[in-house]
């Protein structure tokens, strides 16, 4: 059981005593090592006495639930403090500043830092990001058991920024942030300043498949905010590696005398895609359409359209259904993917597919595009050309969705907010 939890704003300002009561000085922050550990220990107290501030060890100083702290040598060193890296100062470093909880992927605010004695050595142990922290004191139980009761995090599970710690030599951990969606990233990064969201990017960009899958999820604001600071290459590599459907959306924002240098810096296929896609109203099924989806000729077996799903590096959402069409590319139906691991591998794909009826023009507007998906139930619905009934892409209700809704729904809906 981890009893005398303390709060460091009940620290922070508390005068230092020596052994008969005499006043030393003043705590101004308490020291902390970073490392491996989840709940990093308290090496030290910066105290400023006369105007100076000194460096005073944690084991010359008695239990922090004392007031006034008592000193428990017989010399004081004089020495200014200097910050030795991977050291944080939780009052100057923590306290009023964002930090990352990877627990639901949100940013919380540190209101007031809890520390407690854990073997004889104090160490952090939680954040309170609470609206009034000096009213929460003492919590009972195990650290996790009263982390959850009591609405404050527990600090293995959150990391400081880089921008608030330069001397520490923090890094974003890429491990834990990739087990996040990128829509959770996305969210993180839209509730941080610019500089905070840098450092998520920057974090994400050692995957660059998750670093653009992170850029789709940004409302436009965002997008445009950070290719702003990369160069023509930098936003070629990112648009590149994005859905083609998206790089055509955030192209169209790019200022007109850099839209076709990036453009021109994309490899031959995304380039032909995203120009294709260009040439129609952003805000009809040609405009929101993905190039790329799966199909098979109407003399496939279903293994050979399961084996084509999984050779595919289309969107995952357009891989639900997999298209036959005539050897002209005319459409002649759809098959839903959990049909087809439910078939005979052997059956023919035109014994499984069903007879091609639901499908919508390139120049339908997104209600016309939506009504029709919603009668026939479709989450995956494909845009033929007009006059042949050619296979030119496919919807997927998410991108649908996506437009739909108002701008600005994640702020509005609370999706990109600090966590209180």
């Amino acid at each position: 059981m981890i009893t005398n939890i303390v709060n460091l704003s009940e620290i922070v300002r508390r005068p230092l005593v020596d052994a008969d009561g005499k006043r030393i000085g003043r705590i101004e922050d308490v020291v902390v090592r970073l490392g491996d550990y989840p709940h990093p220990p308290v090496v030290g107290f910066v105290v400023r006495v006369e105007g100076r501030d000194l460096f005073v060890r944690a084991e010359s100083v008695g239990s922090m639930d004392q007031r006034p702290l008592q000193f428990a040598k017989k010399r004081l060193d004089m020495r200014q403090f200097e910050r030795r890296e991977g050291e944080i100062l939780l009052a100057k470093d923590l306290l009023a500043r964002h930090l990352i909880n990877f627990v639901g992927g949100r940013l919380i605010r540190a209101n007031d830092v809890l520390l407690a004695p854990v073997a004889d050595v104090y160490e952090v142990v939680a954040v309170d990001p609470g609206r009034r922290p000096l009213l929460r004191r003492i919590f009972r139980g195990r650290v996790g058991e009263g982390i959850s009761r009591s609405g404050v995090v527990d600090f293995a599970s959150i990391v400081p920024f880089v921008s608030h710690v330069p001397s520490a030599k923090l890094r974003i951990p890429y491990r834990k942030l990739s087990r996040l969606h990128p829509a959770q990233i996305a969210d993180l990064v839209e509730a941080a300043s610019h500089e905070e969201g840098e450092e998520i990017i920057e974090a994400v960009g050692f995957d660059v498949e998750l670093e653009a899958d992170v850029f789709e999820e940004l409302d436009m604001e965002h997008q445009l905010e950070f290719l702003e600071s990369r160069s023509d290459p930098q936003a070629a590599r990112i648009l590149e590696r994005m859905d083609s459907d998206d790089a055509a959306d955030l192209i169209t924002e790019v200022e007109q005398d850099r839209r076709l240098k990036i453009l021109d810096l994309l490899p031959e296929p995304q380039q032909q895609k995203v120009r294709n896609l260009l040439s129609y109203n952003p805000e009809t099924a040609g405009g929101i359409m993905s190039p790329d989806f799966v199909s098979v000729t109407s003399t496939a077996t279903v293994a050979d359209a399961l084996q084509a799903v999984h050779d595919s590096n289309a969107p995952l959402p357009t891989l639900n259904v997999v298209f036959v069409v005539g050897a002209d590319g005319n459409l002649e139906g759809t098959a839903p993917i959990a049909e087809l691991v439910r078939a005979n591998a052997a059956a023919s794909i035109g014994d499984v597919a069903r007879g091609e009826s639901a499908h919508v023009l390139p120049h339908w507007d997104l209600h016309r595009t939506a009504r029709q998906m919603s009668d026939f139930n479709l989450t995956v619905v494909p845009v033929v050309d007009a006059e042949h009934s050619r296979l030119l892409g496919a919807v997927t209700i998410d991108d649908l969705i996506e437009l739909l809704l108002p701008q600005g729904w994640r702020r509005e809906f609370g999706m990109a907010k600090v966590e209180e």
